[in-house]
């Protein structure tokens, strides 16, 4: 397949060519990718929603949303409706500075991260060449909302909460990192679109999943736990905690810290189909579909059929995990506070340094297979 372009210099480059100047041009497409952001993760957070609605009422033997729009799809609509008009109510001895801070440092560095995703073979924002490593950092910012949520409010169940999130978080991500550097390695890039295209080429055998099962694994239960999922869910914990952090806040801010939930789940779901399962990548070599219809790749609308399709594999991807996730929270019962930092120190962690020290190992041995 042929090397992934960057969408920044393509779209400028494209407006320069139409006669406008190289600085207005700049001008013009510094809003568009946090626009892009804000639509697409929207979007993907009111499907996420709905499809939690639709499987968690399937796995209970029920209905689910039904008379809100066709099959309830405009229920995620009517929920953000309502958070958007609801009362927004500061504790008297609250924080008022660190209690409005706390969501909004949720929030951005989830949606900063989506710069580095690439949907599709020449649809990526920002092709960055530390691009993964960009994500980690960005990710490693969220927790201290969290920890500033939990005691701004001036809850002892809020600041237990947001105590919780930090520890859980450090403590998984470590694995996380370093499941992440053992694709590096195998890559000998931490570009999202080059990890990807190192994957090419050999269809469905050619997708690390194959490469690195046991990272697989690691990467997926640190997903989780970052994105506080059951059975981590334990900075929430309804049951102990009445909801966490969350607890004291209402209206938007609330809202925020139900968004950034979950459009962290959408995203830790593309980053496993982008590190693990291919990306854009179908599971048959594109080459080989060509050559059976007897067509060549370098076709127009081939070329654009395999783009519409290479976006479509990538989120088909994503939500085949997000549906995974959403599963496991009604078939999984919630592990106590001890057991998750035991997993996390104990176990994931000496797994993920072996998994890495291996990885440096057989790529030294054979550096065919792994990206030698």
């Amino acid at each position: 397949m042929n090397p992934g372009i960057d969408l920044q210099g393509s779209f400028i480059q494209a407006l320069i060519d139409l006669g406008i100047p190289g600085g207005t041009a700049k001008a013009i497409w510094m809003p568009l990718p946090m626009l892009l952001m804000l639509a697409a993760a929207t979007v993907g957070v009111l499907t996420v929603v709905w499809q939690e609605r639709k499987i968690s009422a399937a796995a209970q033997q029920r209905v689910g949303p039904e008379f809100i729009g066709p099959l309830g799809i405009l229920a995620p609509v009517a929920d953000g409706l309502k958070l958007l008009f609801k009362e927004d109510i500061v504790p008297l001895k609250a924080d008022p500075l660190l209690f409005t801070l706390g969501p909004i440092i949720v929030v951005i560095p989830v949606f900063l991260s989506y710069l580095v995703v690439p949907f599709g073979q020449n649809l990526v924002i920002t092709n960055l060449g530390i691009g993964t490593f960009l994500w980690i950092a960005l990710s490693s910012v969220t927790p201290i909302g969290l920890l500033m949520a939990g005691y701004a409010s001036n809850n002892k169940y809020s600041l237990l909460g947001g105590l919780r999130a930090a520890a859980q978080s450090i403590s998984y991500e470590i694995p996380l990192s370093l499941s992440v550097l053992a694709i590096a390695m195998m890559s000998n890039s931490l570009s999202t679109v080059d990890i990807v295209q190192q994957q090419s080429g050999y269809g469905i055998l050619g997708w690390n999943v194959w490469r690195q099962p046991v990272g697989f694994l690691i990467f997926w239960i640190a997903a989780l736990a970052e994105c506080e999922r059951l059975p981590f869910d334990l900075p929430e914990a309804e049951e102990e905690l009445v909801a966490g952090y969350q607890t004291e806040y209402t209206g938007m801010k609330f809202a925020l810290f139900y968004l950034g939930s979950y459009v962290n789940l959408v995203l830790s779901a593309l980053f496993v189909s982008i590190l693990y399962l291919g990306g854009w990548d179908f599971p048959i070599p594109v080459t080989l579909i060509a050559d059976w219809f007897g067509l060549s790749e370098t076709t127009p609308w081939l070329q654009i059929v395999l783009a519409v399709l290479g976006i479509t594999m990538t989120l088909l991807k994503a939500y085949f995990l997000i549906f995974l996730a959403i599963l496991m929270r009604w078939t999984v019962p919630r592990v106590r506070i001890d057991q998750l930092l035991d997993l996390g120190w104990k176990f994931l962690l000496p797994v993920s340094l072996v998994n890495l020290l291996l990885t440096a190992a057989l790529k030294l041995t054979f550096p065919f297979a792994f990206g030698g």
